[in-house]
């Protein structure tokens, strides 16, 4: 079983600022949909701006925690399922048997600290 990190997604409520913010350090292109600014820059796994409107940014360290979670990919999700739920996660969706479903898709976790994540076939 193979696990890798394939995006990084962070919220914004508005797109255009954030994704220009991140291309203007990292470089790359950008693909954008109504909802998700895709940035692909060489050395960095997908880093992904998406819509929330109603947003409120975080003040972390002095207030709010950070706000931005992961997607990871895997080659057997029903394994990588078990894994991430021993290690502590929590299954947020879907929240059925994931044993009974096809190795398609994916599923949507909580860290142990409450952080989402998401895992997805490759």
């Amino acid at each position: 079983m193979n696990i890798s990190l394939s995006a990084v997604i962070t919220d914004a409520a508005e797109l255009e600022p954030e994704s220009a913010f991140w291309h203007r350090l990292l470089g790359g292109s950008i693909a954008k949909t109504a909802t998700h600014h895709f940035l692909r820059a060489n050395g960095f796994p997908v880093f992904v701006i998406q819509r929330a409107p109603g947003h409120v940014p975080p003040t972390w360290p002095q207030g709010n925690s950070q706000q931005i979670h992961v997607d990871l990919t895997t080659d057997d999700l029903t394994t990588a399922d078990r894994l991430v739920l021993e290690a502590g996660a929590r299954r947020l969706q879907p929240t059925d048997d994931v044993d009974s479903a096809p190795q398609k898709g994916g599923r949507v976790y909580a860290s142990p600290a409450g952080h989402p994540f998401c895992l997805r076939s490759a």
